[in-house]
């Protein structure tokens, strides 16, 4: 891989105000507009990191905490957890807040995987990523094992080829034979 960066270089911070046209029936922000900021939040800082073009690869894991009313000012916070070869892994925090009542609370969370790509659209390699607050060690240290996970659900690994997974489920010969 080319240099290693920092994993709060890539951070990004975007703020979003919830307007009638964002809303559904109920008043709350669309899931599909959220997801739009999301993935918009999740590629600058994917870029960021890489100093390339990015494109979505996928996007997991996204936990829907807490419904965002009308008029709530949505703040989305993105940074890169970790880098393999021309992959990188975003996580996403949605904090939406509610300014004249004074209550901020954190709605949800997403993993995201974008590729960068040279100017033919090529995947293209990018920088390791330097993990240095235990939060950022933390992500770091899980990536590997949601990177298998994806890859096992999209069917691009073997399940046995997942030495990560192995840990979380358990999974060795001697348990595997015994059911």
């Amino acid at each position: 891989m080319t240099k290693k960066k920092q994993a709060s270089q890539s951070q990004v911070v975007m703020t979003e105000m919830v307007l009638p046209n964002d809303t559904n029936t109920l008043n709350n922000l669309m899931g599909g507009k959220l997801m739009h900021w999301v993935d918009i939040v999740a590629a600058i800082a994917a870029q960021k990191h890489s100093n390339r073009i990015v494109v979505t690869a996928a996007a997991d894991s996204i936990s829907f905490k807490h419904p965002i009313a009308l008029g709530n000012v949505v703040t989305l916070k993105a940074q890169v957890t970790r880098a393999f070869n021309s992959s990188m892994e975003v996580f996403i925090e949605v904090w939406a807040e509610d300014i004249p009542a004074n209550k901020k609370i954190q709605t949800h969370r997403a993993f995201f995987t974008f590729v960068a790509v040279d100017q033919n659209g090529r995947p293209i390699e990018v920088p390791e990523v330097i993990a240095s607050t235990p939060e950022e060690v933390e992500l770091y240290d899980g990536a590997l094992r949601r990177r298998q996970l994806r890859l096992v659900l999209a069917k691009r690994m073997d399940p046995k080829d997942a030495v990560e997974l192995r840990s979380i489920f358990d999974l060795d010969d001697k348990s595997i034979a015994k059911k």
